[in-house]
């Protein structure tokens, strides 16, 4: 998913692969073991490598950042750029001068492609363009994509591949040819100016995504993971998630046989630990997301138990410009400790498995302003295009490791400090 503005608004929610990706039906869906990767050069065997993970330090914050990103080498010799870490959205592609078009980074930060196009009769050409959409008159021609996202921000591009060195934790130094967007042609009609980074990091479900090439050439499990810290950014890996297992608490995956998005459900939301009659939700845990997002009936139900439960409070209601709901005290706001005690935990309960719930303390869904407010950071997704849609973002999931584990069709996450990644 694409992120939101630099200023982390609502702009990003929900990435959806909407064109000639993935339509809004999410049609088209790739196992890793069906996968046809793109050939890279490896000296050691698979099954050396495909126990071992890559980690990868992480800068940003839901605020006043507004998104995540981590920095990727990518070509020989290597270059780095800088991307905003997607879940909710398959294909990685950076900025590129091939000419480029509504380009945010200067020339020499974009990425400069040498004759590496990814012809359209590969089979992951087919994975990015499905349906109509994909046209190959002959075999060699260029692979074209388009994708839309819900902040109407869009990038248009070739496909091409690149080697992407990486170091694995177990020592092995690698440096394997994957296949990434070049996007000539980015748009941003939303309100909102878009990420400061070079592109986006596709880390969903779909055969394009990078962690689908990795399992498919041998190098790491299907498995992706982040630890994102309030202030000072945190980790991600791919491959072996080195946590136990124990700690962890697992929630399964839907199982749709289209479904590219790490999604979840049914559950039921409680408010200061009473049920709320809010049940059957499904949900889509989305690091492209800096908020989260819930249909309009269950925002409405929400909104309404919090405002109830501030009556009498010293509370006034003080809607900013890009967050709607917030209040204000008599003196400016400095920290979440100041107003803590008048907010209620959310807890969400997963009704597929017995007591697994993921349990948010009011810091966990609120926002301190610049300005010294405090805001509601769950918004109204239908206000995004983003339909029935309940989207778990960023701000729920700051300061935990969550795990996307492909292998076992599983999401799972525990509190942990991200300034730490654990040492291999």
């Amino acid at each position: 998913m694409e992120k939101k503005s630099k200023r982390s608004v609502s702009l990003m929610t929900m990435m959806f692969l909407f064109f000639i990706v993935i339509s809004a039906d999410f049609q088209g869906c790739f196992s890793a073991a069906s996968q046809t990767p793109i050939k890279g050069e490896s000296n050691t065997p698979a099954n050396d490598r495909v126990g071992s993970s890559v980690f990868f330090r992480v800068t940003g914050n839901v605020y006043p950042t507004g998104y995540y990103s981590v920095i990727l080498n990518i070509g020989n010799p290597p270059k780095a750029f800088d991307f905003d870490i997607d879940t909710g959205s398959d294909l990685t592609w950076v900025q590129c001068d091939a000419p480029c078009k509504g380009c945010t980074k200067p020339r020499d930060k974009l990425y400069k492609p040498k004759n590496n196009l990814v012809p359209c009769s590969n089979s992951i050409c087919k994975a990015v363009s499905t349906g109509e959409n994909y046209h190959c008159d002959a075999p060699d021609d260029q692979c074209d994509y388009e994708i839309e996202y819900a902040d109407l921000g869009s990038s248009i591009g070739v496909l091409l591949s690149d080697s992407f060195p990486l170091r694995l934790t177990n020592g092995t130094l690698l440096q394997p040819k994957m296949a990434i967007g070049c996007g000539y042609d980015q748009k941003h009609l939303g309100p909102h100016a878009p990420p400061d980074t070079a592109g986006i990091l596709g880390l969903g479900r779909g055969k394009v995504s990078i962690l689908s090439q990795l399992r498919a050439l041998g190098i790491t499990q299907n498995v992706v993971g982040h630890c994102f810290g309030r202030v000072r950014g945190g980790f991600l890996f791919f491959g072996d998630q080195p946590f136990p297992s124990p700690g962890i608490t697992w929630t399964p995956m839907l199982r749709g046989s289209s479904d590219t998005l790490y999604s979840s459900g049914p559950a039921e939301l409680l408010f200061g630990g009473k049920p709320t009659g809010i049940k059957g939700l499904q949900l889509i845990f989305d690091s492209g997301s800096s908020y989260t997002y819930f249909n309009a009936q269950v925002y409405q139900s929400l909104l309404n138990l919090v405002r109830k439960d501030l009556a009498g409070k010293p509370l006034k209601d003080a809607p900013e410009k890009e967050l709607a709901v917030c209040w204000k005290t008599a003196k400016p706001i400095k920290s979440i400790l100041d107003i803590k005690s008048y907010f209620k935990p959310l807890t969400i309960s997963f009704m597929n498995a017995k007591n697994v719930q993921l349990q948010l303390a009011p810091e966990d869904y609120l926002i301190i302003t610049k300005d010294g407010n405090v805001c509601l950071g769950i918004l109204n997704g239908s206000e995004q295009q983003l339909g029935n849609f309940n989207v778990i973002g960023d701000i729920f999931m700051q300061d935990r490791v969550v795990i996307y584990d492909n292998e076992k069709q599983q999401i799972g996450w525990f509190p942990a400090n991200c300034d730490r990644p654990p040492q291999p």
